[in-house]
């Protein structure tokens, strides 16, 4: 039973260690709410060994462990403001940033300021810093840069132009030595050739068009042209008149000058230059009527313009050649008499009547 009674005693006072200090010396853990099987009653051991000083300086201390709990929850510190500033544990320095104010000072048991805590530092005002550079805003494309090229001159005349102010170009041309024939008033392959001539001459580019750069140096060049310039009879002697042009009203072709002579009963009222068919389709010749005129006449056979034409033996007429005006004697006609100058031969058609004679000899 002793044993017993002790190994209860010792469990008990095991549990209990948490509330009455249990263990002081007493190897079975008897303190003094420890003995009995709730630990409700003083231990009945402590006094038979003695033990009533011990139980007195523990409950002693058990009491001054309350108070001082008891003071703790209650918020009090110690009187002695010195010794609480020992005591107390210091609270970490609040980390300084720009906006940190300064930590109140801590307060006392009446409320007011500790006159002996030291005057916290001012916090450093931090040194203003440069604003953060933009970053470089993408370089915006450059504007093209205008042309350094000069702009091509305004061409003026070309291949296949005619009219009055082509015809004064040949005009200047021949004042100058580089078109060496009458003006015939249309702009040809001859007359491109000349102007890239007097180009290339005067340092310029040879286009054989003639532009307005072109056409002001040979203005300044050359002087206005007169009317024999402008409208010479023909760029060919006219030759002798075979005996059948002195009478009535005759158009007299010389196959051996190459020109066109309109005769009024022996009287030259207007002279040109012609071509003729080539030996594989020669011009007729003798003496012919006119039988036909066709203004804009086209060829049904060769399929090619034959503008004022004047028919005179068959399929054969005398019309205006643009070939003739532009390539000159190097080519040939399929038989008919061709004239280059337009403005000469239009008039020609005008004056020429149906039943008037055409001679046609060397």
């Amino acid at each position: 039973m002793a044993g017993m009674a002790r190994r209860n005693m010792g469990n008990v006072g095991v549990e209990s260690d948490v509330y009455g200090n249990g263990g002081d010396g007493d190897p079975y853990g008897n303190g003094p709410y420890s003995n009995g099987p709730y630990g409700s009653a003083p231990s009945v051991q402590g006094h038979r060994h003695g033990g009533a000083s011990r139980g007195r300086r523990t409950a002693t201390a058990t009491a001054a462990g309350v108070l001082a709990i008891a003071a703790l929850a209650a918020g009090c510190g110690p009187q002695d403001p010195a010794a609480d500033a020992l005591k107390q544990p210091t609270a970490p320095a609040p980390a300084t940033t720009a906006t940190t104010a300064p930590a109140a000072p801590s307060p006392t048991e009446d409320g007011k300021a500790d006159d002996t805590t030291p005057t916290p530092t001012p916090t450093p005002t931090p040194t203003p810093t440069e604003p953060p550079t933009a970053p470089p805003s993408a370089s915006p494309t450059p504007a093209p840069r205008p042309s350094t090229a000069s702009p091509q001159p305004e061409v003026l005349m070309r291949t296949g132009s005619e009219g009055p102010r082509v015809r004064e170009l040949q005009a200047r041309l021949r004042q100058i030595g580089h078109f060496g024939r009458n003006p015939t008033g249309y702009y040809g392959t001859v007359t491109a050739e000349a102007v890239r001539s007097f180009q290339v001459r005067r340092g310029t580019e040879g286009t054989g068009e003639t532009d307005a750069a072109t056409w002001q140096k040979l203005r300044a060049m050359t002087r206005t042209p007169t009317a024999d310039e402008l409208d010479p009879p023909t760029e060919r002697p006219v030759a002798k008149p075979d005996e059948r042009c002195l009478t009535g009203r005759v158009l007299c072709i010389s196959k051996k000058s190459r020109t066109l002579a309109w005769m009024i009963d022996g009287r030259v009222v207007s002279a040109m230059d012609v071509r003729f068919g080539s030996e594989y389709t020669p011009t007729r010749e003798g003496e012919f009527k006119v039988f036909w005129k066709s203004r804009d006449h086209v060829s049904t056979l060769y399929d090619t313009p034959m503008p004022y034409a004047l028919f005179f033996s068959g399929g054969q007429a005398v019309h205006y050649s643009a070939d003739f005006a532009a390539n000159g004697y190097a080519g040939a006609s399929h038989g008919c008499v061709n004239v280059r100058d337009r403005k000469k031969v239009a008039a020609l058609f005008d004056q020429v009547k149906n039943g008037d004679k055409v001679v046609i000899y060397w």
